[in-house]
């Protein structure tokens, strides 16, 4: 008799739910492959009997069935590295721009605009939390959250420095310019995390929201800051309508923070004990964006390069992304 079975499993509600969650996703890992399997099995059943009958015919299904079958192990494969405890969580992601004023500023919209192209050519929700405006255009911080199934799995492969090069258009005697911007991206943990927070340690500030929302929005101090006094982490929230919606977004947000500090504390750890040195400021680029004198993007931890930059711009990411993941996933074990 299986656990679901037995008739006190719903007596305590919250674990009954907790373990119906875990069969929804091993089903949901479990069945693409089987599915895929029994494609594969009648592709060479067709491709059986058409040479037993010698129907030529029987060629195109079977070259378009395989192309479809090879999609779908690519996708399958990618998902099998998604391993880690929040893989398929919601990712929030903090862009920043760096030195350089209103070109960085600039540099970290066009980022954000490439993530909202990304979310909604994948299905996936896209929020903005907070958000600082540069002086002249553009942002010096934003955090924004993208909502889906395994989010932030593939999404972490866009953490790190972002550098730009283009004819800067914010200068009359049109030099070229090189800007970047820092992408952090955290799993949204809930409240389930093992993350613990003392309400002592909290500093909580409310202030008048700057941005649409309505009446209540705009009238009242609704927008919300929380500084957690022994890391210095610092969150806000001002997107909600009142202000217990922003506390209660800010307090998610700084759970994601202190996670993703607990994990990168325990990177460097494991990095000492290897004798490597990880770069995490602003000298450890991971990607070029270069529009002058040449046209191309560049990983520099994969080596993928494409010329289509526009392409790059308007949310085309997993020919980076999937590369990354299936570089660096066996090497990811003993970082989390």
């Amino acid at each position: 008799m299986t656990q679901t079975e037995d008739p006190t499993f719903w007596d305590d509600p919250e674990a009954a739910q907790k373990h119906m969650q875990q069969i929804t996703a091993v089903r949901e890992v479990v069945e693409p492959w089987q599915q895929l399997r029994a494609d594969v099995e009648d592709l060479a059943t067709l491709a059986e009997l058409g040479v037993e009958e010698q129907d030529d015919s029987v060629a195109g299904e079977i070259e378009r069935g395989l192309r479809e079958a090879r999609a779908s192990f690519e996708r399958l494969e990618l998902l099998a590295m998604l391993s880690g405890p929040y893989d398929s969580s919601d990712a929030i992601m903090v862009i920043t721009a760096g030195a350089g004023g209103t070109e960085a500023c600039d540099w970290a919209a066009m980022l954000l605009d490439m993530y909202r192209f990304y979310a909604e050519a994948h299905g996936y929700k896209f929020e903005v939390l907070s958000a600082v405006a540069g002086d002249q255009a553009g942002y010096r911080n934003v955090t924004f959250e993208i909502s889906g199934p395994w989010a932030y799995g593939y999404l972490r492969a866009e953490a790190g420095v972002h550098r730009l090069v283009r004819i800067s258009p914010f200068d009359a005697s049109k030099r070229r310019h090189t800007s970047f911007a820092s992408v952090d991206v955290m799993p949204d943990v809930g409240e389930d995390a093992d993350v613990e927070i003392d309400p002592a340690d909290l500093r909580i500030d409310t202030y008048r929201s700057s941005g649409a929302g309505g009446q209540h929005v705009n009238k009242t101090d609704s927008a919300v800051r929380i500084t957690h006094l022994p890391t210095g982490i610092v969150v806000q929230c001002q997107n909600e309508r009142s202000q217990h919606a922003n506390r209660r977004t800010a307090m998610n947000l700084l759970r994601a923070r202190l996670y993703e500090e607990q994990r990168r504390k325990r990177q460097e750890e494991v990095a000492a004990l290897r004798g490597e040195r990880k770069g995490i400021d602003f000298g450890s680029q991971i990607r070029s964006y270069v529009m002058q004198p040449y046209r191309m993007v560049k990983d520099h931890r994969t080596d993928v390069e494409t010329g289509d930059v526009d392409a790059v711009l308007h949310g085309e990411l997993d020919r980076f992304i999937r590369p990354y993941l299936l570089e660096f996933a066996g090497r990811r074990g003993d970082d989390e």
